[in-house]
């Protein structure tokens, strides 16, 4: 006995037998058992979903000897003679293979005559988009008048060829693709009934590969079945595919998870194995990194179309959401690059080593060495030009230094000392004379080396009276070394910096505030401050208000917060809110803050959640932090900085005015202290010998 291919052999032969569709069978059913009938049916869908076989079941329905009926019997001579496909009432046609209007006018002229054997005469023309327009035109009016005993069943694969006058005469319906879930449930009903040994992982493949169609799934099977000798084993299957192994896939993802450069190299080793498409490799990465963000998005919307769901969600809990967006992303662009590289598993390479190197900063699996020093990052901000969020530092006269060597003793004789400061961004193009004397003859005059200020000033003289030059403010950018400092800036960005930076400055890694609470800085403003900064400090400085003290000094809570917060791994606007917040209240791991108002601009969930996780880190415990925008009524970190830094001025300037040198010189020569040259000198730190 000859053998039948799986395809022919498990046509269904009833409505009840047919695997999918549904939405087409309870239509058809209730209509065939109410005899609704209409004259024409038009059959959609990709190959192998079953037009053919549902119109074929409509034959049997229509001319059962039972009658007309949803569920033909199967055994009279008509039933027989339709699954045969010997009836002599139901014409199939191929019109792939009769495009004419001539073909089309002798079907045509055979319509008017009554069926030989059967109750309806069925014309089943497949692939009807390829009839000519002509064709179709002859066809129109039959298919909209014909006579009671014709049924016209149309089936094509691109429904969108066909006129609109054919579609308006037909009752269309739409087959859909099969999902993978229903071709192996199918296969596996199929393989037990025919005694056929199989692996899930195998039926998974073949339902994959059969791209929604049950008929391709059948003949892969049958294929299948013959390349494994008798068996449907998983590796058979993808040898005969050449297809990945799903699981490699997985393989590269948590590699990527670890930061395993050596994993993530042998997992490509492996697969070059096999001799993969690279291009289709990074196609199913992408794939699998879309159903991890669904389940990261919705659990219960992935679908477990590739046998894999579980290992999906467990690794939708692996990794962060950001890194899923930050890996398709760049999986994308790789793909686009891909035919560029020089060799495709060098450029595959390249794609999966990017993703390892490039991950988010503020990621828990983020790389421990530092990326960038503390402050401005350098790679992305160019020192010569104001940056927009940062604080403008007030331009000052800087003069030659003059050697500082401690001694016992002063001299009294005049001396110009230059100011003994940090190199700022100079303004001035020429810097002004340090001392200026009544007369026209030069005087060299130095520093002796047995004695130095505790703080170098730069002096003026007049021929007036000693006056003092009014000191504006210290500027909120004033470095503390002991104490960590934050305060508002002229532009609307107000900078951060660390307990322990040298010159602050804003984080770059960090996420701006929401659009709502955004303001974009305005870069010509703080172009044209910085201007006019600098010239009225060439004419005369203005005094500038001093920060606003704290209504009283930090006790309980708040002295509390400020011991801890310079202990915090924070840094950028999530320090700069931090910095601004006093503790109100703990109960149990939930601590109340209160943040002044002044700084919401900068507030926003992702800086709550970044301080919470800082808060966590430190105390090795999971806390909840509610910050609510009151002004504290006690001091902040970044009021107690600006005391500190206030304090240390004043003791400088008071240090200045003591020295019997510097009082000397003002007696003498009417020498004026400028006030905005002095800044505290920090202690050197000893040397281990």
């Amino acid at each position: 006995m000859s053998y039948q291919v799986l395809a022919r052999k498990w046509r269904p032969r009833s409505f009840r037998e047919m695997v999918g569709q549904t939405h087409v069978l309870k239509a058809l059913i209730n209509a065939l058992d109410s005899q609704r009938l209409h004259h024409a049916y038009l059959f959609t869908g990709t190959r192998g979903v079953g037009k053919t076989t549902i119109a074929r079941i409509i034959a049997k329905c229509l001319n059962c000897e039972t009658g007309i009926t949803s569920t033909p019997c199967g055994t009279c001579s008509v039933c027989r003679e339709i699954d045969e496909g010997r009836f002599v009432d139901l014409i199939e046609i191929d019109a792939a293979s009769r495009t004419k209007v001539e073909d089309t006018r002798e079907l045509l002229d055979n319509v008017q005559y009554a069926p030989s054997r059967g109750r309806f005469k069925v014309y089943l023309i497949d692939e009807v988009h390829m009839l000519s327009s002509h064709s179709f035109n002859a066809l129109l009016k039959t298919l909209e008048e014909p006579p009671p005993y014709v049924k016209f069943i149309l089936a094509t694969t691109d429904p969108q060829k066909l006129p609109a006058t054919i579609l308006s005469r037909c009752l269309q319906f739409s087959l859909k693709n099969m999902t993978p879930e229903r071709v192996v449930e199918h296969l596996t009903h199929v393989l037990g009934v025919e005694n056929v040994p199989f692996e899930d992982d195998a039926l998974w493949l073949l339902g994959r590969a059969a791209d929604g169609s049950m008929r391709d799934a059948m003949s892969l099977t049958d294929q299948a079945i013959a390349f494994g000798e008798g068996k449907v084993m998983a590796a058979d299957v993808r040898a005969m595919l050449g297809t990945l192994d799903h699981g490699q896939v997985f393989d590269v993802l948590h590699a990527l998870i670890e930061g395993d450069a050596k994993a993530l190299l042998e997992a490509v080793r492996h697969l070059s194995e096999q001799g993969p498409d690279w291009n289709g490799v990074l196609s199913e990465i992408l794939n699998v990194l879309h159903r991890v963000a669904i389940a990261q998005a919705l659990p219960e919307g992935v679908d477990n179309g590739h046998g894999d769901r579980d290992r999906v969600l467990a690794l939708a809990q692996a990794l962060p959401a950001e890194d899923v967006q930050f890996y398709y992303q760049m999986g994308l662009i790789g793909r686009r690059d891909l035919p560029l590289a020089p060799d495709p598993r060098g450029g595959f390479e390249m794609v999966l080593l990017r993703m390892l190197a490039f991950r988010p900063a503020d990621s828990a699996d983020a790389p421990r060495q530092p990326l960038k020093p503390v402050g401005i990052s350098q790679a992305t901000v160019d020192s010569a030009k104001p940056v927009a969020g940062a604080a403008v530092v007030a331009p000052v006269v800087v003069a030659a230094p003059a050697p500082v060597v401690p001694a016992p003793e002063p001299e009294p004789e005049p001396v110009a000392v230059a100011a003994a400061v940090e190199p700022e961004p100079v303004i001035e193009p020429e810097p002004e004379p340090v001392v200026d004397l009544p007369w026209n003859d030069p005087i060299e005059a130095e520093a002796e080396p047995e004695q130095q200020p505790a703080v170098e000033p730069v002096l003026e003289t007049t021929g007036e009276q000693p006056e003092l030059t009014p000191m504006p403010a210290p500027t909120p950018d004033s470095v503390v070394p002991d104490a960590p400092e934050w305060a508002s800036a002229p532009v609307p960005e107000p900078t951060v910096a660390q307990v322990e930076a040298a010159t602050p400055g804003i984080d770059l890694d960090d996420e701006p505030p929401l659009d709502e609470d955004y303001i974009e800085p305005d870069m010509d403003s703080a172009y044209s401050y910085l201007d006019e900064l600098a010239s009225e400090h060439t004419a005369e400085p203005a005094p500038e208000p001093e920060a606003e003290p704290a209504a009283a000094p930090a006790t309980g809570l708040a002295l509390q917060w400020l011991e801890l917060f310079p202990k915090l791994p924070i840094s950028g606007m999530t320090g700069s809110i931090a910095a601004n917040c006093t503790l109100i209240s703990i109960e149990g791991d939930h601590w109340l803050l209160h943040l002044d108002p002044a700084h919401s601009a900068l507030f926003n969930a992702t800086q709550q959640r970044r301080l919470n996780d800082a808060l966590n880190q430190f105390h090795g415990r999971t806390l909840t932090i509610a910050i609510e925008l009151i002004k504290p009524e006690q001091e902040t970190p970044a009021q107690a900085a600006t005391r500190r830094r206030l304090n240390r001025q004043r003791e400088a300037e008071d240090s200045i005015h003591a020295d019997p040198l510097i009082q000397q010189m003002m007696q003498q020569f009417g020498a004026v202290v400028r006030h905005d040259t002095i800044e505290p000198v920090e202690a050197p730190v000893p040397q281990a010998s």
